[in-house]
């Protein structure tokens, strides 16, 4: 449910008003609108690159002019599939930076359940992930434009680039979002209201 909360300042006679959307998720206090779309959206920005990887394991390369790895099959499509999940099991551990189970431990998990988690034990490990994926979007770029001398692979024809490049260009927009969403979550948690 989301919930619109205006401020209104006065400065020397004018008076300004800052409007902000939250949403009631549970959590000690409202979490930004932006910040749980943002949440919901980095599975489905990961999925792309997570089916593109998929045919890979099985020797067929999506327009990469390579030979494919030499591994064998069973260790490729492990490899594979093994990323691909795990990639998006990340993007949904990062709910938990708009969820109540990223401020208090759930109550079903032994021993710990119902204990405060400290800011940062989910500030640090989300900030070092977002901070290198945002190395992988500067990466994407030099690589996708060319620049300082970096290359893409080369593929068979123009409509599997412009693929790769899609797939791969929503893939490296999970850093700054993620970036924000720690952002976010720190302001939540460690800020006094």
């Amino acid at each position: 449910m989301a919930t619109s909360t205006t401020t209104s300042t006065t400065t020397t006679g004018t008076t300004t008003s800052k409007t902000s959307a939250t949403v009631n998720t549970g959590t000690e206090r409202p979490v930004p609108l932006w910040a749980e779309r943002t949440a919901r959206l980095l599975p489905l920005l990961g999925l792309p690159v997570c089916l593109w990887r998929l045919p890979i394991g099985f020797d067929f390369m999506m327009g990469m002019d390579m030979e494919p790895e030499s591994w064998p099959r069973w260790a490729m499509v492990t490899y594979v599939g093994a990323l691909s999940l795990l990639s998006e099991a990340a993007a949904l551990l990062c709910r938990g930076l708009v969820r109540p189970w990223g401020e208090v431990v759930p109550r079903w998990i032994p021993l710990l359940g119902g204990r405060r988690i400290p800011p940062f034990a989910a500030i640090v490990p989300a900030a070092l992930g977002g901070l290198f994926l945002t190395l992988l979007l500067a990466d994407w770029v030099l690589c996708m434009f060319g620049v300082a001398g970096f290359s893409d692979v080369p593929y068979t024809s123009v409509w599997w680039r412009v693929l790769a490049a899609t797939v791969s260009g929503l893939f490296v927009l999970w850093g700054p979002l993620v970036l924000a969403l720690t952002y976010a979550y720190y302001r939540r948690r460690c800020r006094q209201a």
